[in-house]
C-alpha cells in the first residue's frame, strides 16, 4: 500500500536522474505553476520520469501523465493515481 506522496524533492531528484536537469526542490516548489520547459524539461524527459515512477511503484500512470504542463499538475495527477490504486 502506498502511504507517501511523491514530493517536490523526489520530482527534483527524478528530473536529475531521468533527464539530467538539476533543479533545486525549493525552486521547483516555489515555481510549481511554471511550465516544465521553463526548467529545461521537455516531454521526453517527463516520459522518463513517468517510466521511473511506474517502475518504482509498480503501477501504471494515466496515459496523459507526460502531457502535464507544470510540476504541480504532474504531482497532483501522480499522487491521486497512486493513492487511488493503493
Amino acid at each position: 500500500m502506498i502511504t507517501t506522496e511523491v514530493t517536490f524533492d523526489e520530482l527534483s531528484a527524478l528530473m536529475k536522474q531521468a533527464a539530467g536537469i538539476t533543479v533545486d526542490p525549493r525552486e521547483l516548489k516555489e515555481a510549481a505553476e511554471s511550465p516544465f520547459d521553463s526548467f529545461g524539461l521537455d516531454s521526453l524527459g517527463l516520459l522518463g520520469i513517468v517510466g521511473e515512477l511506474e517502475n518504482r511503484y509498480g503501477q501504471s500512470l494515466p496515459p496523459d501523465s507526460e502531457r502535464c504542463r507544470t510540476p504541480r499538475e504532474f504531482l497532483n495527477l501522480v499522487n491521486s493515481t497512486l493513492t487511488a490504486g493503493a
